[in-house]
């Protein structure tokens, strides 16, 4: 099963390795990771995105809430949250084509934020689908790379 899990951490050096550290011990494969300063700047959000068993995840999670710089850890799998993955596409540009692909970029909400003779680049954000099924359409344009973030999520509503 897919897990969203947030944690705050007081931003210190090593708080990332340790976190880490502690779903590879535990033999789980971390699909996203993504870290940033929160609205205070001495403590920072990991949205960390894992599949696995829930009951293992859930002793990951307990484990997480003991380490010294984790102030808060949360799982939003039966949440209500917002999640969004950003990405840049450096696709090519076939003659003729310019159009098409603005036109594609438009239906996707998405933005272009270079433009070259030969490509462009393209910036999208939205779930990790959205972003899937962009890719597709591109390819058959040609796509020269691609970078994208992990998942970042928030709580819906106020607790």
């Amino acid at each position: 099963m897919k897990h969203i899990i947030s944690v705050i951490v007081e931003n210190k050096v090593g708080v990332l390795a340790r976190i880490s550290g502690l779903f590879s011990g535990r033999g789980f494969n971390i699909d996203s990771l993504s870290v940033g300063e929160t609205e205070n700047p001495d403590l920072s959000r990991l949205t960390i995105v894992v599949n696995g068993d829930d009951t293992v995840l859930e002793q990951v999670r307990k484990q997480l809430g003991k380490l010294i710089d984790v102030l808060k850890v949360q799982d939003f799998t039966d949440e209500n949250y917002v999640a969004r993955d950003l990405m840049f596409v450096k696709t090519n540009v076939p003659p003729g084509k310019r159009g098409e692909i603005v036109e594609l970029v438009d239906v996707f909400r998405g933005k272009i934020v270079d433009v070259g003779q030969r490509d462009m680049i393209i910036e999208l954000s939205g779930t990790e689908d959205k972003l899937d099924a962009m890719l597709t359409l591109l390819r058959t344009y040609g796509i020269k790379e691609v970078a994208r973030t992990g998942c970042i999520a928030m709580l819906r509503g106020t607790k």
